[in-house]
């Protein structure tokens, strides 16, 4: 497959190498935007997400995350990507990223395989939003239209990763504030959660509530099922008291290489990984959150649908578009 993979990039560089990139039209972001200038862009992407989801299937739910937390800060804008350099402190070392953002390297990958096909045309931030259409789509996942024509952003916010990115132990009230800043309601907040039925998440996400003497209690609700308490050995045997923070529990026991409605299922029968996936049900008191919750544990169809809207509405959070910010030739750098 590899073999195969690097034939077909040749290829696609042989037939563009060289190709001029054209000048970026001021606007909002449409449809295919890279239809004259990089007509073979969303080929390239969708095969090196396929490539790195076949080598690693954690790798779908890296890439998607890294789109999620890119658009939190600033800004559907690719400073997610950048590292460290001059006067720039890379949110890469944020709390909510140290150590647990991946999938640079496919980005990187992705992005020279660009350069030499459309020099300087493909911007970092629109390739984040292609691969986690795609990588969501590898995994059996619902698929949808991407907008384009999104510039890189030539700073990077450190102090907001810090202070947008919603936290594994955050309230029902706290992530409902923190969706309604990015001008995304609730409903796209219990949708956008559902990304939760692929990857894996750290000791450290989840520890405190495992060994929480009130753990029973946040499933009162829940007794009937009888579930919690086998659950619970279970995330314990993963994770200690003490140490071996990074360690990995996936985030849907029950198919957790698969993109579909089990996370809704987790949710219901008091199997869910993190405080704030718990939250939506237990911290729900007016129940529509709840009503929400059922309807897609229990027709995986709507939320794919709800899925791919809200992901296309995220996508479109403060875009930097026109003449703004650039197109990077590094996503790790902006241009010198």
């Amino acid at each position: 497959m590899e073999q195969k993979g690097r034939i077909f990039l040749i290829l696609v560089a042989m037939v563009f190498h060289g190709t001029e990139s054209l000048s970026d039209d001021d606007g909002p972001l449409v449809l295919d935007y890279y239809k004259e200038k990089c007509p073979l862009l969303e080929e390239i992407v969708k095969h090196n997400v396929e490539v790195a989801v076949f080598k690693d299937p954690r790798m779908a739910a890296s890439l998607l995350r890294l789109h999620f937390h890119d658009c939190f800060v600033m800004g559907c804008d690719a400073s997610v990507l950048l590292d460290s350099f001059g006067g720039i402190t890379s949110e890469k070392q944020a709390g909510p990223n140290l150590n647990s953002l991946r999938g640079f390297e496919v980005i990187d990958q992705i992005k020279y395989i660009l350069e030499e096909a459309c020099p300087r045309t493909v911007s970092c931030a629109d390739i984040l939003a292609l691969a986690a259409r795609d990588s969501v789509a590898s995994r059996g996942g619902p698929s949808w239209d991407v907008w384009l024509g999104r510039r890189d952003s030539l700073q990077a916010s450190f102090s907001g990763a810090n202070q947008f990115i919603p936290a594994p132990n955050n309230s029902l009230e706290t992530l409902i504030s923190n969706f309604k800043q990015q001008g995304l309601d609730i409903e796209d907040l219990v949708a956008l959660s559902g990304s939760h039925t692929i990857g894996k998440a750290r000791c450290l996400s989840f520890r405190q509530r495992v060994y929480d003497v009130n753990f029973k209690g946040q499933y009162e609700i829940y007794d009937k099922y009888r579930r919690y308490t086998s659950f619970r050995r279970i995330l314990q045997s993963i994770c200690p008291k003490s140490g071996r923070n990074n360690d990995l529990a996936p985030l849907d026991f029950m198919t957790p290489a698969r993109f579909d409605n089990h996370y809704y299922v987790n949710l219901l029968q008091g199997k869910g990984l993190l405080g704030s996936d718990t939250v939506l049900v237990t911290q729900d008191h007016e129940g529509e959150i709840l009503k929400q919750v059922w309807a897609y544990a229990t027709d995986e169809k709507l939320f794919f649908a709800s899925f791919a809207n809200s992901m296309v509405k995220m996508g479109n959070i403060n875009p930097i578009t026109g003449n703004q910010g650039e197109i990077r030739k590094s996503c790790r750098f902006v241009n010198t």
